[in-house]
């Protein structure tokens, strides 16, 4: 890479680090091309992103953000996995990393929060913003269908009696 590529790396980076909802930093040494292109796919059909990046150009573009204290986690082969929504980039990882055991999690950042190996394990299970979405809106829907079915009762147990009546004054 010439100077102004890796200048214009570590903006684009710097840029990653800034907006992303979480970044995961993971260990990849001796995975197989093919093996990450299918990371890299699951990724991104998810809604986020995998690089690789050089470690020292990871730390600079890390400084000046809210996520560097993780910068210690640059060591060795590492990559990076990000998304706008937080709970993509860990899910897929992890989702990945069991499958796979050459891919170790080794930690990552949501805003200023610095996450180790657990956190963002803990992270993977965590429902997405999608699926917390909907069961708030199963959760405001149920009390509604409920009112609805109270508010009916009365009505149907009163036409069940007249029913009854018409019954007994026409066998009468």
């Amino acid at each position: 890479m010439e100077r102004a590529e890796k200048r214009e790396f570590v903006t684009e980076l710097n840029e990653v680090f800034k907006a992303s909802g979480s970044v995961v930093v993971a260990r990849y040494a001796g995975i197989t091309v093919a093996q990450m292109n299918d990371l890299r796919t699951k990724m991104r059909a998810a809604g986020g992103t995998v690089k690789v990046a050089k470690n020292r150009l990871a730390k600079i573009a890390l400084q000046g953000t809210e996520s560097e204290g993780m910068s210690d986690l640059f060591q060795g082969q590492t990559l990076i996995a990000y998304a706008n929504d937080p709970m993509i980039a860990p899910k897929v990882a992890m989702d990945f990393a069991k499958t796979n055991d050459k891919l170790v999690v080794l930690g990552g950042a949501m805003g200023a929060t610095t996450l180790d190996a657990d956190a963002v394990k803990s992270l993977a299970t965590l429902p997405s913003l999608d699926e917390l979405r909907a069961k708030l809106l199963g959760l405001l829907a149920a009390p509604a269908t409920r009112v609805a079915t109270v508010v009916a009762a009365p009505a149907s147990q009163l036409a069940r009696v007249f029913a009854a009546y018409a019954k007994k004054d026409e066998a009468a």
